[in-house]
């Protein structure tokens, strides 16, 4: 706990003018972000006795270890300035809605040259019109479906469309009418567009106008006795009053508003947001936050404001927000909303009338809604802390493990030997923080050996961190060897900087150490990351292993296993860390042997990137006519140097000479003539791990793996041995010598290599 005094500003250095400041902790971590139309006055009111601050500011300032501020040049800026750090920093201080899920919106993309009608989720394109956003999805379709019927517009995905124009015709919703079907350019892209446009206004609000109309169109249609064209008319009409009816109205003056609500208690708040366009309620949303620090309803509408409209502009900040209290000062948001969407925003309290009733029924579903998030979380909270709690009994830990690492090295008969670290925060996954990395220190299969190096590796780059903070002294490194090498890699194949850095605040690679370390495997895997620890001088992490044959998890000092019982939540906490570095290792280690078995001998040229390849293999048609070319034919080629065709040609005398590929039912030799695609194996132009996964750690995204499939392997440490593999033969992956491939699904251990030869063999016999 730090004292406020030993980082309060001096005397006068604080100016008197607005800005944004930052709370950062002793790691250089921003803890809390901040706005002030005063920034000296503000901030001197953090630095007062202790007793007088609220619990949660209190507990803020004592977490704090330094303070630093920008000056903006008026309170619209600092509105600004304050909600981009807190998107960028995420201060674990300030107030953050949690969504439960991720709502579906009605969207058009007018983009398109034929605009198209979807559900979709997640971030906002550009050029797409969004409706909603709507409680769930079958709203959404049942919604278009009677809607289609007035406005026949593209519903179908971009493969759809191409094999319609290829075949040239439409899918059963042209046949039905449901679709104009512009695939078989039954409409030219400027009706279809219209189209388009008529069906967003309709969704717009504009409803009375386009009905009207029909209603014209019909009665014209009968009076001239086109007796069918009205029946459709009529149709027509039903079906949009149906899909008004699904909305009903709720404010008669056809208002665009949105109606923002809370419910709160001590501890959380929950807020719910109905956006009105038209007089109907269009969509509805709602969030939930923590109050982990000491905010009235007016900052929590404001805040709910910033995160609402933050990356909004134009048309989707209404014209109107009613809530239930004002932020404080209101000129500043009121000005800030007008700007984002180009015109006034009034901001204020519904007194009387509809709109105040439409608030009531809002804040009822904000109560709900806190009701149901307290009874969820009360069950997650007490299972998850109950888990940790035995395994700090089991242990003997001091306190219960926060933050939990769990490592797994994963090969196949010891090839692409890799190891994954996943992370574990208060019993939930921290994917953001998963690790990947790439054994170095030597070839083969080790697992122990292997263990060792992934430990030593990731915890050299702790200290290293610790240092560049002062933290850790040079003697307690002085044993490590190398310690600030960095042998992690980003996303985007960069060494990263180190540690901590003051201008940005946020975490770097290995920032936050552990309370435990979990690794996959018995007593010598456990040994070998305690060995690890202790080489580096690290005697505050505990360690321990989980063996797969018998769930039994071992100490370093200790003969004999804990055995926990089999009902325990600590260990049913432990086998999902375990497992679920399992699934993350063998993920890479796929990738790894994916990418080795489609290398070439293009592969070995330097300097020859994926576009040339793919240059290459077009101007020539194949790999094999690549293969029999001349330096100076290849020279022809775009981009192709003389250089650089040597090489090119060096690299396929290098490799041996490709064996004919064999159709194994009938034996015969398949010619390669005819054109290979772009990313054909030869090229090894397909990549099936992001940049920066040839070495150190990177990370990747996380796909679920389905636990007992047929695609499993044992691959991880420790079920290695039971793979069985099988000779291809050479030219089947692109390279010119035979590289060994797993057997297929069946997996069975019973499989023999099949070559040309034992296929003829076989049909000699059953002739």
């Amino acid at each position: 706990m730090a004292d406020p005094s030993s980082y309060r500003p001096k005397p006068g250095q604080i100016p008197d003018a607005p800005g944004v400041y930052k709370f950062r902790d002793e790691h250089r971590r921003v803890i809390y972000v901040g706005k002030a139309k005063s920034l000296r006055q503000r901030l001197a009111s953090y630095f007062q006795d202790l007793a007088n601050l609220h619990p949660r500011t209190r507990s803020m300032v004592t977490t704090a270890a330094s303070v630093e501020w920008t000056v903006v040049n008026n309170e619209v800026e600092a509105l600004q300035l304050e909600y981009s750090w807190i998107k960028e920093f995420d201060p674990r201080f300030n107030v953050k809605y949690r969504d439960d899920k991720s709502y579906p919106y009605l969207a058009v993309t007018m983009n398109e040259k034929f605009p198209r009608v979807q559900v979709m989720r997640g971030h906002k394109k550009k050029g797409v019109r969004y409706f909603g956003p709507y409680g769930h999805a079958w709203a959404i379709r049942d919604t278009v479906d009677l809607l289609l019927r007035a406005f026949p517009v593209r519903t179908c995905s971009a493969g759809v469309f191409k094999n319609a124009t290829r075949t040239g015709r439409p899918c059963l919703l042209g046949y039905i009418g449901k679709c104009s079907a512009p695939c078989v350019e039954r409409v030219t892209p400027e009706d279809h567009r219209e189209l388009a446009e008529d069906f967003c206004d309709f969704m717009a609000g504009r409803t009375g106008t386009y009905i009207r109309r029909l209603e014209r169109q019909m009665a014209d249609a009968a009076e001239e006795m086109e007796y069918e064209r009205a029946a459709r008319l009529r149709d027509d009409i039903d079906a949009l009053k149906k899909a008004m009816e699904k909305s009903a109205v709720v404010l008669a003056d056809a208002t665009d508003a949105d109606l923002i609500a809370l419910a709160e208690d001590e501890l959380e708040a929950a807020v719910q947001i109905f956006h009105v366009r038209g007089g109907r309620v269009r969509g509805q949303r709602g969030w939930v936050t923590d109050k982990v620090e000491a905010v009235t309803s007016g900052d929590l509408v404001e805040h709910a404001l910033q995160q609402l409209y933050g990356e909004e502009t134009g048309d989707a900040v209404p014209k109107e927000v009613l809530v239930p209290a004002l932020p404080e000062p209101l000129e500043p948001v009121q000005e800030w909303l007008t700007e984002r969407r180009g015109a006034n925003v009034s901001l204020r309290i519904p007194q009387r009338g509809d709109k105040k009733a439409l608030m009531e029924t809002v804040a009822r579903n904000a109560q709900q809604s806190l009701v149901l998030h307290k009874t969820k979380r009360a069950s997650d909270l007490t299972t998850r802390s109950r888990a940790l709690e035995e395994i700090a009994t089991a242990l003997e830990l001091d306190s219960a493990p926060l933050r939990i690492e769990c490592y797994d090295i994963s090969h196949l008969q010891g090839d692409d030997v890799v190891a994954s670290m996943v992370v574990f925060e208060d019993g939930l996954a921290r994917k953001s923080e998963y690790r990947r990395f790439q054994i170095k220190g030597f070839e083969g299969q080790d697992d122990v050996r292997s263990m060792h190096e992934v430990i030593t590796r990731r915890f050299k780059r702790y200290i290293s961190d610790k240092e560049r903070t002062g933290e850790w002294s040079p003697e307690d490194a002085a044993d490590t060897p190398d310690a600030g090498a960095p042998d992690t890699i980003d996303a985007n194949g960069q060494v990263p900087a180190g540690g901590l850095t003051e201008e940005d605040g946020r975490p770097k690679r290995f920032a936050y150490p552990p309370q435990l370390v979990v690794v996959d495997g018995g007593r010598p895997q456990v040994a070998a990351a305690q060995r690890a620890l202790d080489e580096l001088g690290i005697d505050d992490i505990a360690v321990c292993g989980l063996a797969k044959r018998l769930e039994e998890v071992w100490v370093p000092t200790e003969e004999d296993p804990v055995i926990l019982p089999r009902t325990s939540e600590g260990l049913y906490l432990l086998q999902r860390v375990r497992d679920e570095a399992h699934r993350f290792a063998i993920t890479y280690q796929r990738a790894k042997r994916a990418k080795r078995f489609k290398a070439g001998p293009l592969d070995e040229v330097p300097g020859l990137g994926d576009a040339r390849k793919r240059t290459l293999i077009k101007h020539f048609g194949s790999v094999k006519r690549l293969r029999s070319a001349t330096i100076d034919q290849i020279c022809e080629v775009p981009g192709i140097g003389r250089k650089t065709a040597e090489a090119i040609v060096a690299a396929f005398a290098r490799a041996a000479p490709a064996a004919p590929a064999v159709n194994m039912a009938t034996g015969e030799i398949m010619e390669d003539e005819e054109p290979t695609s772009a990313g054909a194996s030869d090229t090894g132009a397909e990549e099936p791990v992001t940049a920066g996964a040839s070495d150190g750690v990177t990370e990747e995204p996380v796909t679920a793996a389905l636990p007992g499939s047929e695609t499993e392997e044992p691959t991880s440490a420790g079920a290695s041995g039971s793979a069985v593999e099988m000779p291809a033969p050479a030219g089947i992956f692109g390279g010119e010598d035979e590289e060994p491939v797993t057997a297929g699904p069946s997996g069975s251990a019973d499989e023999e290599p099949v070559t040309a030869g034992a296929a003829e063999e076989r049909r000699g016999q059953q002739t």
